[in-house]
């Protein structure tokens, strides 16, 4: 079964998405700290959706997409805003970030140590994010 949650580019539904996410991973007996880190992982991801590539345009909306295939959670997050390039991501140096004490910069790369795979692509003119985690049992 694909669960789907439909949202407005608002940080505001910030705490929606993640309520949602949340009930879809404690309905597989997930264990709670693998859970949590997941939902940190799409907040992420959403979060900076939301921020950079709308504008936070609550007349803009994206999906959310869950799934379970073969021991993996899949995770599709679509929209039409402005596209990531990943190709063109390079990881932040930490201690530059510290010693400039800049906020912000570490998510992506939270993001990819919390999931197994995470990809940016393009299917019929919408931009896909596409995040999956094996889970132990699933």
């Amino acid at each position: 079964m694909i669960h789907r949650l439909k949202s407005q580019c608002s940080k505001k539904q910030l705490r929606e998405i993640r309520a949602f996410v949340e009930k879809v991973l404690k309905s597989h007996e997930m264990p709670d700290i693998e859970a949590y880190q997941i939902v940190l992982a799409v907040d992420e991801i959403c979060a900076n959706l939301i921020i950079h590539s709308h504008h936070c345009n609550v007349e803009e909306s994206f999906e959310v997409c869950i799934d379970y295939q073969d021991k993996e959670i899949i995770f599709e997050i679509v929209d039409d805003g402005l596209a990531f390039a990943l190709n063109q991501y390079s990881e932040p140096n930490l201690k530059e970030i510290i010693r400039t004490k800049k906020k912000g910069g570490l998510g992506l790369m939270l993001v990819q140590r919390i999931m197994d795979k995470i990809e940016f692509t393009k299917r019929n003119n919408k931009n896909v994010c596409l995040l999956c985690k094996k889970i132990e049992g699933g």
